[in-house]
């Protein structure tokens, strides 16, 4: 089989991953959920026409000649509603969010106005009317949609959520996610230090890739190199709808990932791409026997398997660029990839055609953008690279290398902004 490009193998695996069924939740869980369905105002809000500023209720008509002296009314809080109509020569007290009286048709702040007593007030400018007040429907009118589906729910959302006051809405399942390592030479948190072995930072890091998406992953342990031992935890994570497999996937006499998932029923899609570092990626799915029972057919959907390199860095940048846009399109995000910008690059950066390399880089604020500097060796197995690193550089396979100065894409890795399209070209 070829070697897929990174967009080729973004689309296959994008092709293949379903949005998951829907739940619901409370509103004070759904920070970061999808919504899963259209939700409607139930009131006109703001309800009346209401001041955007503390000040006084007046009509702007009075004001043709200023400074012109109006007599205060009544005093209207927030919460109040008036109980006088504004006439010529008259004004009202009015506070943030109060109701506008009746006869007023504009609001003019109290920093334009000067106290002549406790019943009139001096007003300074005109204004025109409108000023300063927030029309009844301004912000949503009843029965019109304001959110839709497939909205991310941020806390602004969430605000908007609170103000139609849905305290239970339908979002996207989130996917149930395994994690598992394998390989002899790895050691776990719990096993005393041996020289010889290898920590199993790779469980641990994907878990945190896999938090950061709001998703709380099984942890599955480390399966060793024995066929028998591996069938068996592929087998738990296969219940799982993603099952992260890390190392194992390579062409050695003794990686035997591949052909254990092939003979559990994994149909494996690809197991190449060009990239560097992640060369040996596998993606398979096992698709679950259809269920004419609707609780077991829901107990029972598709498992997407993951094989990830074995080598730390390698795993991460791999986790970035396919199995994130997956989990994010499986939960209804519209936005897939890791938001991207533009900077300059520091030194010079040596490249052999063929593959797109990803460079772990820092980034620095210079006058009119960013400065991209490398974190040093890019040895797949130096996981100090990722830890210091803002972003990952991206550099074409038709490139030749890159030369200082020159502009580049970073693919941030901080924060939780994504965007449309994958940013970069190969």
């Amino acid at each position: 089989m070829e070697h897929l490009s990174v967009t080729n193998a973004q689309k296959c695996i994008l092709e293949s991953v379903i949005k998951l069924d829907t739940e619901t939740v409370r509103l004070e869980q759904s920070l970061g959920r999808v919504l899963a369905e259209d939700v409607r105002a139930n009131r006109d809000q703001p309800p009346y026409d209401v001041s955007a500023m503390d000040g006084y209720a007046l009509r702007s008509a009075d004001l043709a000649n200023v400074p012109a002296t109006l007599a205060i009314i009544e005093d209207i809080k927030a919460g109040d509603m008036p109980t006088r109509i504004v006439l010529a020569g008259q004004c009202a007290r009015i506070m943030t969010g109060a109701p506008v009286p009746e006869g007023a048709d504009a609001v003019i702040r109290v920093e334009d106005t000067m106290a002549v007593s406790n019943n009139s007030v001096q007003i300074n400018r005109t204004v025109k009317p409108g000023n300063d007040i927030r029309s009844l429907g301004e912000n949503m009118r009843n029965g019109e949609i304001v959110l839709t589906s497939g909205t991310e729910i941020t806390p602004g959302v969430i605000g908007i959520l609170a103000t139609v006051k849905r305290a239970r809405l339908q979002v996207y399942r989130r996917p149930r996610v395994a994690v598992l390592s394998t390989g002899n030479e790895l050691e776990d948190m719990d096993e005393p230090v041996d020289p010889n072995k290898i920590p199993n930072s790779n469980s641990y890091a994907l878990m945190a890739q896999v938090q950061a998406l709001g998703i709380e992953p099984a942890l599955l342990g480390i399966a060793r190199d024995d066929p028998a031992e591996l069938a068996e935890y592929l087998q738990r994570g296969l219940k799982f709808d993603v099952l992260l497999v890390s190392g194992g996937s390579s062409v050695g006499v003794h990686d035997y990932v591949r052909p254990t998932m092939e003979a559990l029923g994994v149909r494996m899609l690809f197991w190449r791409v060009a990239m560097k570092p992640g060369h040996p990626l596998a993606f398979g799915i096992k698709t679950s026997p259809a269920s004419t029972n609707a609780v077991e057919a829901h107990a029972v959907q598709d498992a997407f398997v993951f094989g990830l390199p074995g080598n730390p860095v390698s795993s991460m940048v791999c986790f970035e660029q396919f199995v994130a846009p997956a989990l994010r399109s499986m939960m209804g995000h519209p936005r897939l990839y890791r938001r991207t910008l533009a900077a300059r690059l520091t030194h010079n950066i040596k490249h052999q055609p063929g593959r797109t390399e990803f460079i772990r880089v820092t980034l620095a604020k210079q006058e009119g953008g960013y400065a991209a500097t490398s974190t040093g060796t890019q040895s797949s197995g130096v996981s100090l690279s990722m830890a210091k690193a803002d972003g990952l550089l991206v550099v074409s396979s038709a490139s030749n290398g890159l030369a200082a100065g020159e502009q580049v894409i970073v693919q941030l890795l901080d924060g939780t902004v994504f965007q449309d399209d994958v940013g970069f070209k190969e």
